[in-house]
């Protein structure tokens, strides 16, 4: 894959990541990494936003679905949030590590965990912690470059150097920022901080650790109104799930990347039969 196709696919990813995203308050829990708001009252449910996308885009599930303790993560330099740690350096493990941390300190058994695109990707870390009850990936495949037709091994090397291209040079950054601005919800988001995000997800597969992954898995994922399409969408998430043996996949559509606002109602109740199961 070229840088262009690169620069392409993360920038289409990107803005449908960010979609109907805003700033959150924080909780009391002390970070730098994240800021965490908790709504509601009954079993904990973590709710994870993804790419450059802040807690916002979740107000009409949790206001739908009464019945649940929902801890809404916001990490910080997206949408609103300045930087602070997350500034430089690795992103994805630190933000797992932290998650687990508020988990641990907040004293919650077990919460379910529910994660959007790189939220899903946070959201099985939680799992192969063992931190989690259940978890819920939304859109969102194993191999972070698979969602952007690559691989791990193949996009991964290109990946870290355009973290660099981003980060390092005037054109990158003049880029970076134009997909931020035209990108909804993603303003106010740190381009360094999504272009972190965008490397480690392209060098992280966690395919090969899902049969290690104990507790239930449901994946949701969007599929559009053309019909070969979807089948295709669909034999792409059954194989890259096939080493969790008991994964359960939910396609819906017609939908775009943000599942939960462009099919409100059955994502809904999707997630109200995952949570009750």
């Amino acid at each position: 894959m070229d840088r262009r196709t690169w620069l392409l696919g993360s920038g289409a990813l990107l803005a449908g990541w960010a979609a109907w995203s805003g700033p959150a308050k924080a909780a009391a829990f002390a970070s730098r990494r994240i800021a965490v708001t908790v709504r509601g009252s009954g079993r904990d449910v973590l709710l994870i936003p993804g790419l450059a996308s802040g807690p916002d885009i979740w107000n009409g599930l949790v206001s739908a679905v009464p019945g649940f303790r929902w801890h809404l993560v916001h990490v910080r330099g997206f949408a609103g949030l300045a930087a602070d740690a997350n500034a430089s350096g690795p992103l994805l493990q630190p933000l797992a590590d932290e998650i687990a941390r508020y988990v641990r300190t907040c004293g919650l058994i077990r919460p379910a965990v529910v994660g959007h695109s790189m939220g899903g990707t946070l959201a099985m870390m939680q799992g192969l912690k063992g931190i989690s009850g259940r978890i819920m990936v939304v859109d969102m495949l194993p191999a972070g470059a698979a969602m952007v037709g690559g691989t791990a091994g193949g996009v991964g090397y290109l990946a870290d150097q355009l973290g660099q291209y981003f980060t390092g040079t005037k054109a990158g950054r003049a880029y970076l920022a134009q997909i931020v601005a035209q990108a909804p919800g993603a303003k106010g988001s740190d381009p360094d901080v999504i272009a972190n995000a965008l490397r480690d997800l392209a060098n992280v597969d966690l395919g090969p650790q899902l049969p290690r992954l104990a507790k239930p898995l449901e994946v949701v994922y969007a599929v559009g109104s053309d019909g070969e399409q979807a089948r295709e969408i669909s034999a792409r998430f059954r194989a890259a799930y096939a080493p969790k043996k008991d994964a359960r996949l939910v396609p819906i559509g017609p939908s775009g990347h943000l599942v939960m606002a462009d099919q409100p109602a059955r994502f809904q109740t999707t997630l109200r039969n995952f949570l009750t199961r």
